[in-house]
């Protein structure tokens, strides 16, 4: 699964399928074997355990506790699609979780409202990281850890336990259903078609994956590299805001905890890599991502169902990620052969 090199081309017609020849294949098969192969075996050790592992409830409440990861980790493929990351989103998502129960304070009238505040501190929030990122040119991970403790700093400043309230008819998005469907499911759904589409169907999904496996010859291209990347992390941050908004309409009120208590930073960037993306970017997409949060969830479903130790998931969820980072780099070895 190798990524075409982006060439100096004469035209601009011949510059525009020089960058549709940089994306990489999205095959997501192989992920969603090892999905497969994880989902029976959990199966098989919660059923001889003598626990319900297929059942409606369950794999629909599997799927509603994807969701904020799911949401998150589609924002961070898209921003290590195109060679960064983003370890600001947890604090973030605590912030728009916040700031949103604040202004709603109970009130429906407040909705539209809080959630165009939240939207415009994710572009601000997004900008920052991009800006940094691009034109003053601080290492990724150094420049978004350091948003985040910027807003984890205002976060213990300002808040120290649950604050504001949302209003009802916004609990909706955390408890209502279309028909047997949970609205928060399709909106998880909604965020991987969108992010799919991006990424195959627009010039701006065609240009992450070409800055993201060169970005030098991406720019001898005639690629804007920092524009795309500033858009990428403002949309991980949108992603970010979007899993706060999930969350605050599940716990009814905001609290400084609900991100990194949640280990949205590093779970989605984890996410992430088992579903195949590349880490220095320009290969992988969200469908392998959407596998990968599968992955980890049905884990956790199957060690609560078993009452195991946390920490004994934790290493197999280490065990996993670093296991399915030496099988790509493996395969990218070979292929390089």
């Amino acid at each position: 699964m190798t990524t075409p090199p982006v060439t100096m081309p004469g035209g601009r017609g011949s510059r525009i399928e020089a960058i549709r020849s940089s994306v990489a294949s999205t095959n997501a098969a192989p992920i969603y074997l090892v999905l497969f192969v994880v989902f029976l075996a959990a199966w098989l050790i919660v059923s001889l355990a003598g626990g319900h592992f297929v059942t409606i409830d369950n794999l629909t409440s599997m799927l509603v506790r994807s969701v904020a990861l799911g949401i998150v980790a589609a924002g961070q493929t898209v921003v290590i699609l195109a060679g960064s990351l983003d370890l600001s989103v947890a604090y973030l998502i605590s912030v728009s979780a916040l700031i949103s129960s604040l202004i709603m304070n109970g009130e429906p009238s407040r909705i539209v409202v809080a959630v165009l505040a939240v939207i415009g501190i994710a572009v601000i929030v997004g900008l920052a990281n991009g800006l940094l990122v691009t034109k003053l040119r601080v290492n990724a991970f150094i420049a978004t850890l350091g948003v985040g403790l910027i807003l984890r700093g205002l976060l213990n400043a300002a808040f120290d336990n649950f604050a504001g309230k949302v209003a009802p008819q916004f609990e909706v998005l955390g408890y209502g259903t279309l028909g047997p469907i949970p609205w928060s499911v399709i909106v998880l759904a909604a965020t991987m078609l969108g992010v799919w589409f991006l990424l195959r169907s627009t010039r701006f999904g065609h240009h992450l994956y070409a800055v993201g496996g060169n970005e030098e010859t991406a720019r001898l291209s005639g690629v804007r590299s920092h524009r795309v990347v500033i858009g990428a992390h403002i949309l991980c941050s949108l992603a970010a805001v979007l899993t706060g908004l999930f969350l605050v309409a599940r716990i009814r009120a905001g609290a400084p905890w609900i991100g990194p208590d949640g280990g949205y930073d590093l779970e989605s960037i984890a996410a992430v890599v088992v579903g195949g993306t590349a880490l220095a970017g320009g290969r992988g997409g969200v469908w392998g991502t959407f596998a990968g949060v599968l992955i980890l969830a049905i884990i956790d479903n199957a060690f609560n169902a078993l009452q195991f130790n946390s920490f004994v998931k934790d290493v197999v969820r280490g065990v996993i990620i670093v296991a399915a980072v030496a099988i790509y780099a493996q395969r990218e070895r070979r292929a390089g052969r």
